[in-house]
């Protein structure tokens, strides 16, 4: 895309598309607001229609289907506060999510301890983030104890590990949330029977604890779907839904432990991570093997593709991204776009039954088993850095004008 015409219409796209939004917006208000694009072939951009409204719930038509969603401006702080007067939720785990959603709970008030191994990383970093031992931390069993909601915000490993000593003090009267589906899905390896006489819900953000934390504190909120796999007080989906809000979403869709599991397994391994690195990589070797400067290669494949087009993508639509950009590139890109989902169909296809079958959950078992796990990991990771379109990608990143 070597157009200067087209370079600048997408700068000044992406200039508007990543203009600050601090201050908070409902779901619908964002649906009503995208279903305006700048650009006028892009009219059909984003045009979900609100359909329905009733108090805690909307009805959102998703190009067709009709959804029911949930959104943060129903539960405001002091409904929450209300709602879970009598609560202590006990926060199981401190690593990436527990980090986040931790902070959020504690930021809007609620009675939130954590609990994790004493004197171990976690407790260390849990200090650090102004978690005090005796008040607001506590070793995991004493942790559990207190609580009347117990949040297991452990690794999917770790939850398997620790499953017959927790699972004696999960006693009547309290309830278990997950943030992934993990463990009670896939129980044959896991071995989480969870009690038959507590709710079991799940909350599972879309992104990382960090960016459920950073979201938080912009003020903006991030998406996330909820579950309910075991319904005991006739509670446990408003239970969902409040502690979605209070975790930090914006707003929230339903779903099955089943589907959650499944779809995020699937995700991590193509689009999110796996295939877009996979992706990249071919690219990027190919355009070495012909002759092309690192520089030059990577950014083609990744800068151009994460700093310019992803955020418009993100922003607007692929119809949106497709308008800010040259006739050539955008005939080129259409054109091929059919050749990869023709190749590529097979491929995810076999990716998602190997997730439902459980093939991926027995290799994540097996791997996170391992004795050696934390070095085996590190060295794959230190392969990756090692890699030349990353070692050219750190000296391309040096160069934006916000790092120089």
């Amino acid at each position: 895309m070597a157009s200067q015409r087209s370079s600048r219409a997408l700068r000044l796209a992406l200039r508007q598309a990543s203009a600050p939004r601090v201050q908070q917006r409902t779901f619908v208000s964002a649906v009503n607001a995208a279903s305006r694009p700048s650009l006028q072939t892009a009219q059909k951009s984003a045009a979900s229609a609100f359909v329905q409204q009733t108090r805690g719930a909307k009805t959102v038509d998703f190009a067709g289907d009709k959804e029911k969603v949930f959104e943060r401006a129903d539960w405001p702080r002091e409904k929450l506060l209300d709602y879970f007067k009598n609560d202590t939720l006990a926060l199981i785990g401190y690593g990436s999510q527990g980090h986040g959603q931790g902070l959020n709970l504690r930021d809007n008030g609620l009675n939130v301890i954590v609990g994790v191994r004493k004197g171990g990383h976690s407790w260390k970093e849990a200090e650090q983030d102004g978690w005090v031992p005796g008040t607001n931390l506590f070793d995991i069993d004493e942790a559990i104890g207190k609580g009347t909601i117990i949040m297991n915000l452990l690794s999917d490993a770790a939850q398997s590990e620790t499953w017959p000593h927790i699972k004696p003090m999960l006693t009547k009267g309290k309830t278990l949330y997950f943030s992934h589906g993990f463990s009670p899905v896939f129980r044959d390896q896991t071995k989480v029977e969870v009690p038959t006489d507590i709710d079991v819900i799940l909350v599972a953000p879309k992104g990382s604890g960090r960016t459920v934390r950073t979201l938080f504190r912009e003020g903006r909120g991030i998406n996330s779907s909820i579950a309910v796999f075991q319904d005991v007080t006739g509670k446990a989906e408003e239970k969902a839904i409040a502690l979605g809000v209070a975790v930090g979403s914006g707003y929230m869709y339903k779903t099955t432990f089943e589907k959650e599991v499944y779809s995020d397994l699937y995700g991590e391994r193509g689009c999110l991570m796996g295939g877009i690195h996979g992706m990249f990589l071919a690219q990027y070797e190919v355009l070495r093997e012909r002759g092309h400067s690192p520089s030059e290669a990577f950014n083609e494949t990744v800068e151009e593709a994460t700093q310019s087009l992803y955020p418009l993508i993100g922003q607007n639509g692929m119809d949106y991204m497709y308008a800010a950009c040259s006739t050539t590139a955008r005939r080129g890109a259409i054109d091929w776009s059919k050749r990869f989902k023709e190749t590529l169909k097979p491929v995810f296809e076999e990716l998602y039954e190997s997730v439902k079958s459980g093939k991926e959950t027995q290799r994540t078992m097996e791997y996170a088993g391992r004795p050696d796990y934390r070095e085996a990991f590190e060295k794959e990771m230190e392969e990756i850095r090692e890699l030349e379109i990353w070692r050219a990608g750190k000296a391309v990143r040096s160069l934006r004008p916000e790092n120089v």
